[in-house]
Formats: C-alpha cells, structure tokens, sequence
C-alpha cells in the first residue's frame, strides 16, 4: 500500500465525562465512552482502555494474518491487554506500558512455519508499530464559528512539540 488513507471519528460529548463516538466513513453505530467514577460515571470505555484494546487487537489480527499467510487456519485467538497508567515525571497521568498476551487456540507444533510467523507479525501491526514510535498528534481547538483558537503541532517521540 503506498498511498496514505485517514481514518475519521467524531465525538460530541452527552455527559458530563460520557461522549459518543461515531466512526466516519462506516455502518457502525456509536459507541459511548467515559472516565470511571469519581470523574465520571463509567458508562463506557475510557481512552486508556480504548489504547489497550486497540493494540490487543491489532495485534491479534496481525498474529491471525501471518498464520494464515503461511497456510494456517487457526482456531480463535483471544487477547488480553494490561495498561499501566502511572504519573510521569511533571505529575501527568500516562500510558507508560501496555502488556499483551495473545492465546493460540492450536498447539504450536500444529501450525505450520510458527516461527517465521512469530518473527513478523509484530510489523504487520499498524496500531503497535506506530505506538512504540511515536505517533505524531497535531491539536486545534475552534470556536463556534470554526476559527481556530488554539493551535498545537506534536512530533513523534524524541522531538520537541512547536506550536
């Protein structure tokens, strides 16, 4: 693939905390996320776990694309994330670490070529790769009548953010 795609979400806040999410572009219905009590009231997931899931499942889909790129047809995979969420050195809430542990349903010595497939995955996972690099967020934040007031360019890891 060798052109860019976007992906779009939009979210409009219902809650105090509680926002609903709707996945542009798909038939997807909303999805409802919140902090946890005493913020909010924990009607959904919050966006520490919302990481966590999306790199649990992005790698379980890598790991279920190079099994089956090498003619394996596994049985279901299952995933289980743990996100550390630690105070950092300015006393900001951070996502220092995300562990997963991905389930085979198939013995290993059932699978064919498990050690090529166990040697690529990981790079097969957008969502991962771009995590443990850095991934670059640029923020505007705009008034009603869509002038932005505020405007904030990040970098990826190891760089200074300019605004």
């Amino acid at each position: 693939m060798s052109e860019a795609q976007t992906v779009e979400i939009s979210l409009t806040q219902v809650g105090d905390y509680e926002f609903n999410v709707r996945f542009d572009g798909t038939a997807i219905t909303e999805l409802a996320t919140d902090e946890p009590p005493p913020l909010g009231q924990g009607h959904g997931p919050n966006p520490s776990r919302l990481l966590a899931t999306a790199v649990a499942n992005c790698l379980a889909a890598s790991l279920l694309f190079a099994l089956r790129k090498f003619g394996n047809t596994p049985a279901p995979i299952t995933a289980k994330a743990r996100a550390t969420i630690a105070r950092n050195v300015d006393q900001r809430w951070r996502v220092p670490r995300i562990e997963v542990d991905l389930q085979l349903a198939d013995a290993a010595a059932s699978l064919e070529h498990l050690d090529r497939v166990l040697a690529q995955f990981e790079d097969f996972c957008v969502v991962t790769g771009s995590v443990r690099q850095g991934v670059e967020v640029d923020v505007r934040v705009l008034d009603p009548a869509g002038t932005v007031v505020s405007q904030h360019a990040g970098q990826g890891r190891g760089h200074d953010c300019a605004g």
